[in-house]
């Protein structure tokens, strides 16, 4: 990425919270997911899933800006699992500065909280490092576990090099440039 400001590159896309530009943590060291692809998440989603008063879990979550566009898009309740201690505290900035209470931020590995956690979601979301030895594991983890409700959609973000299409509750995988979103249903 370079030494881009991320303040000018980083905006809501879409929805309530459209043109908003949080300021997130300068010093987070991920990839967050471009402006481009979170539109082409989103624009894919519209068609398939029902986001109005959905509850989502957001693993990965970075800077939280995918977390954001599921609010700003009118889902119910966002939870954002991050282990890096300045993106989660950006992310409390962002709650607190826009009133978002029912944004809830947990620091925690994100494999271990996919493992224990006993809530259930309508959508899980992962954009997991590209290079994460347990990447293609993800989806198995989600689908076979109790996170997601029956119907429930799971969507990896991952790159070129991953192929995740032999798991079970595979529906398709979108390309947007180098980034790609897998996409399976319980």
């Amino acid at each position: 990425m370079g030494n881009i400001n991320e303040n000018d590159a980083m905006r809501i896309t879409g929805g309530t919270l459209k043109g908003r530009r949080p300021k997130v943590s300068k010093s987070f060291k991920g990839r967050p997911t471009t402006d481009f692809g979170r539109e082409s998440l989103f624009n894919l989603l519209r068609s398939r899933v029902d986001l109005e008063g959905a509850s989502v879990l957001e693993l990965f979550a970075g800077t939280g800006m995918v977390g954001l566009e599921f609010f700003s898009r009118g889902c119910a309740s966002v939870v954002s699992v991050e282990k890096d201690p300045a993106a989660v505290r950006g992310m409390h900035g962002i709650a607190r500065a826009w009133e978002l209470d029912e944004w809830q931020i947990v620091r925690a590995d994100a494999m271990g909280f996919v493992k224990k956690s006993l809530t259930q979601f309508d959508l899980v979301f992962a954009d997991p490092p590209y290079d994460l030895p347990e990447l293609t594991k993800i989806p198995e983890w989600v689908l076979e576990g109790s996170l997601l409700v029956p119907g429930g959609w799971f969507i990896l973000e991952h790159g070129e090099r991953t192929d995740v299409s032999h798991h079970a509750g595979f529906k398709e995988t979108r390309k947007y440039g180098h980034v790609h979103f897998s996409l399976f249903k319980k």
